[in-house]
């Protein structure tokens, strides 16, 4: 019989239910959201036992290091005594300095942290709106340019968290959020290296942050941002991206909606997904450094669709954005 331990409290564990099943059976809640490894909201930490295999995957070293895993994947073997990492102080307050809308669905939250948070640019946080309700969004800004972080947030239907940042905070609210987690970031290395970003919806936030920080960092290949929406209406950012192009001529920024239409002609959009362009544009792509955020679906057909064009599997780094509960 295998025993978890949690907040003074012996439960018993059957397998092969994960740390996260077993607690909410036992009617513990703790925070989590997609399930499935990618958000980390249900990250805990190991005090006492051997940390589940699988179960640190994604997480910083540093973490791993600690015993930080993700309880969503955690099925252990023996008896493991565990805590919430909220416990183990990786909060803290963080104050609302402007909520700016992007477009009809989207808004920019710029937060100031009581201290400084190490960072890259493309990872994401969580943001609480009390103790047991938080989500994950991805970083826009960039540590070395931005004297603030920025979360794109788009409104979900229903959206316990995101209806509260787009209906009730307002700039001078004191906020809370998680420290930064994720593998979807530019280092540096291999300059000449083709980039290719293809994000969809809110998925430009991280993305936005990867361009501005490879170019910032003197990245001289060809750097390819393929951002699509149904309609132009859901673009965003159209301007500063533009900019970018007309700076850097390396930097090559590639609207994509669904719908045609005089605006989208306008904008000289192009008219399918983000894949088929790339797809289109590019058609081989072995020796790429890939990034894949947004909508799961496209992730999961640009991931296999840019594999099977000869890209390395440890060169393509995903992000999809799961709701809460998937």
């Amino acid at each position: 019989m295998t025993i978890l331990r949690f907040q003074g409290q012996d439960f018993v564990y059957e397998a092969p239910r994960t740390v996260l099943e077993s607690l909410a059976e036992h009617g513990v809640e703790i925070p989590s959201g997609c399930r499935a490894g990618v958000c980390q909201s249900c990250l805990m930490r190991c005090l006492e036992g051997e940390v589940p295999a699988g179960a640190q995957e994604g997480l910083k070293p540093a973490l791993v290091a600690q015993g930080y895993f993700l309880a969503c994947r955690a099925r252990p073997s023996s008896d493991l005594t565990v805590a919430l990492a909220d416990a183990e102080g990786l909060r803290q307050r963080a104050h609302v300095l402007a909520v700016e809308s992007l477009n009809q669905e989207i808004v920019a939250l710029r937060l100031k942290p009581e201290r400084p948070l190490d960072y890259r640019a493309g990872q994401y946080l969580r943001l609480y709106r009390q103790a047991d309700l938080s989500r994950c969004y991805s970083l826009a800004s960039v540590p070395t340019l931005d004297d603030w972080l920025e979360l794109h947030i788009r409104r979900i239907p229903e959206g316990r968290v995101s209806a509260w940042v787009h209906d009730q905070l307002r700039v001078g609210a004191q906020v809370e959020i998680g420290d930064s987690l994720g593998q979807c970031f530019y280092t540096p290395g291999q300059e000449e290296q083709t980039l290719l970003l293809l994000g969809t919806g809110s998925g430009l936030a991280p993305l936005y942050g990867i361009v501005r920080d490879a170019l910032a960092q003197g990245h001289r290949g060809p750097i390819w941002l393929y951002h699509g929406s149904f309609t132009v209406e859901g673009l965003y950012h159209q301007t500063a991206l533009q900019r970018l192009a007309g700076q850097f001529p390396n930097f090559h920024y590639v609207p994509c909606v669904d719908r045609a239409g005089p605006e989208a002609l306008a904008l000289n959009a192009r008219v399918g997904t983000v894949l088929e362009a790339a797809v289109s544009d590019h058609r081989v792509f072995a020796h790429h450094r890939v990034f894949l955020c947004g909508h799961p679906d496209m992730v999961k057909d640009a991931r296999l669709k840019i594999f099977l064009g000869g890209a390395s599997m440890a060169e393509i780094h995903a992000d999809p954005f799961l709701p809460s509960g998937t």
